[in-house]
């Protein structure tokens, strides 16, 4: 399969000049932020002959990029913004590649107490119970929508809270480099908080409820939305994230001996 996907690729590049073997994907920062893209872009590369070009947003933001046409596929992680994004028309599919989790981190005092709550949703009614500092990334990212859902299941409403509550409206980095600043909590995506040099003070405090399960999808732009965006190359980029060389690197990437991200990529 390897050796037809990179033959599509460079018939491609020849048939539209040396720059026709790049696309655009937009991709979470919590992906990013994770540093499998510096072991899987240059695999790409190699394998596919393929540059691929990462625009790195917030989930809401790679989605409006993608409605827009402003790129040739997507790399996402929030299922019902995606399900969304697909019964508008923006894209032709949804295909998931790989999973990891979302954690609670904050101050090794742990003044709510949450690591030893019930629950997820537990865990955030006793951080709001007694006001603790909480950093929010506020940026209607899939990690942002997934906190304001779990606040929601809380009986909380997030817009109504106040200054303990600070929304940073900014990517996971940002919001853990802020919450370390003022010993705060914060929710991250397992990959992020592992990657991240700068605890000082912070621990992961909270993990392990299904609630909290996350999962990547890649969606290719619709081309008859669309019929500018490389379809043809968007594919095979899937057909590569699918493969078990994609398989091997995303199970083999580890931080501290400790993987970050699970593959989970099924046959059509």
């Amino acid at each position: 399969m390897k050796k037809m996907m990179c033959g599509a690729v460079a018939w491609l590049a020849m048939a539209f000049g040396l720059n026709a073997a790049e696309m655009k994907m937009a991709v979470t920062t919590s992906f990013h932020n994770s540093g499998l893209s510096e072991v899987l872009l240059p695999a790409i590369k190699r394998d596919l002959g393929l540059e691929v070009h990462l625009l790195i947003v917030g989930t809401g933001q790679a989605l409006r990029l993608g409605a827009a046409g402003d790129v040739d596929a997507i790399l996402v992680h929030s299922r019902k913004a995606e399900e969304a994004f697909l019964a508008e028309g923006n894209g032709t599919y949804r295909r998931e590649i790989m999973y990891n989790d979302f954690v609670f981190v904050g101050p090794g005092s742990d003044q709510a107490g949450i690591r030893g709550a019930a629950n997820a949703v537990q865990a955030l009614r006793q951080i709001a119970g007694v006001k603790a500092p909480f950093v929010s990334r506020g940026d209607d990212s899939g990690t942002h929508k997934k906190e304001l859902s779990l606040w929601l299941e809380a009986g909380l409403q997030a817009d109504g809270f106040d200054s303990w509550y600070r929304a940073v409206g900014a990517g996971m980095g940002t919001a853990l480099n802020t919450a370390a600043a003022m010993d705060a909590y914060v929710m991250s995506d397992r990959a992020s908080w592992l990657n991240f040099g700068n605890k000082r003070g912070l621990e992961l405090l909270y993990a392990g409820d299904p609630v909290l399960f996350n999962q990547y999808a890649y969606i290719p732009v619709n081309p008859d939305k669309h019929g500018h965006v490389k379809h043809d190359m968007a594919i095979a980029l899937e057909g590569w994230l699918v493969s078990d060389t994609a398989k091997e690197l995303i199970n083999g990437y580890q931080i501290n001996g400790e993987g970050l991200f699970v593959f989970n990529a099924q046959p059509r």
